[in-house]
């Protein structure tokens, strides 16, 4: 979804590199292509108070997508004919795929040569997620010609990472992009209910709000036990660890069915796992457990300019320039195919 916020020098330094990109780029495609990342971030990360994208190309047309049991929509780039194809999966909103940021980051992609299809996942819609909810993106994929890129956002990573790997359709995927993402169901529902994670050598907690723990409990109460229901209520993050330290096993069979983890290996083609340094909502350490599950052609971007997935985030200076160059190339990468 498109971030809410960025600083002024980052886009200054952005327009430099961009225009630095332009002049040293030798091949006219390649330029045009170099062009067009840098622009789609600007106006991504500026939430569209710089526009250069939109500036330079001409508005996509949206329409329904006929996907059977699915609602969806298609964005389809003006005057490009048949874009590359792209199956963005939104987040927890309860519009699913009419969520404002959603619609814009479409857009934007198709504006950038993308034909894309925006399907809803049903219990994102609700803030829950559950097995029968990879089918969407699955039947979305299936409804389609290949190959595609398939781009989850925040818990739509996990819909989307299952999607790609399933056996009837991930001979139509080309890459995967996950932006916030999770890899362990266990792992995140661990942070949201005590605010501790950890993988490797890296580990920390945040305070969770009573509140949202609250909301998470009762959008997934089928899975629990009147006992277990009361005991999560509170809010408490030490009886939420007792908890999950004597998971039932049908719970704990229901995580690992949700889990990208589980099938890292079978994720076909080029798989990019972007995250914020300081993530408060999904851990950047998910998607450290991810790339480790799946080294080979995996690349890991971990910036500090995005928070969870918008812009903000981190200090400014050097590192942030290096992340905007990071992301200019992994996103160059997927428009070059």
């Amino acid at each position: 979804m498109a971030p809410r916020e960025v600083r002024q020098p980052e886009v200054a330094r952005l327009a430099a590199l961009l225009l630095a990109l332009v002049l040293v780029l030798p091949v006219a495609q390649a330029g045009h292509t170099a062009l067009v990342a840098g622009a789609f971030l600007v106006e991504l990360l500026s939430q569209g108070r710089y526009a250069p994208l939109s500036a330079l190309t001409s508005a996509p047309a949206r329409e329904a997508l006929a996907v059977p049991g699915v609602a969806a929509d298609r964005y389809v780039p003006a005057g490009l004919g048949a874009g590359r194809r792209l199956v963005l999966v939104h987040g927890a909103t309860a519009e699913g795929k009419d969520d404002p940021r959603l619609r814009e980051a479409a857009e934007l992609l198709a504006r950038s040569g993308f034909d894309v299809a925006v399907p809803t996942v049903p219990g994102l819609t609700r803030g829950r997620l559950r097995p029968e909810d990879v089918g969407a993106v699955v039947a979305t994929l299936a409804a389609r010609p290949g190959p595609a890129v398939v781009l989850g956002v925040s818990v739509g990573s996990g819909p989307a990472l299952l999607a790609a790997a399933d056996p009837s359709v991930r001979d139509r995927v080309s890459a995967v992009v996950s932006l916030g993402g999770y890899a362990s169901a266990l792992e995140v529902v661990r942070f949201w209910l005590t605010g501790t994670y950890e993988y490797g050598g890296v580990r920390g907690r945040v305070a969770r709000d009573p509140r949202l723990v609250g909301e998470f409990v009762r959008a997934n109460a089928d899975l629990l036990d009147p006992r277990a229901r009361a005991e999560l209520m509170t809010g408490d993050p030490e009886r939420a660890a007792r908890f999950l330290a004597a998971l039932p096993p049908d719970l704990r069979r229901y995580l690992d069915s949700m889990s990208p983890l589980g099938v890292a290996r079978e994720i076909p083609g080029r798989l990019v796992l972007v995250h914020g340094r300081g993530d408060p909502t999904v851990p950047y350490t998910e998607s450290l457990r991810l790339a480790a599950a799946r080294p080979g052609n995996t690349t890991l971007l971990l910036v500090g300019i995005l928070e969870h997935v918008e812009g903000g985030g981190g200090r400014t200076g050097r590192q942030d320039a290096r992340d905007l160059f990071e992301l200019w190339r992994a996103m160059y990468a997927l428009l070059a195919g």
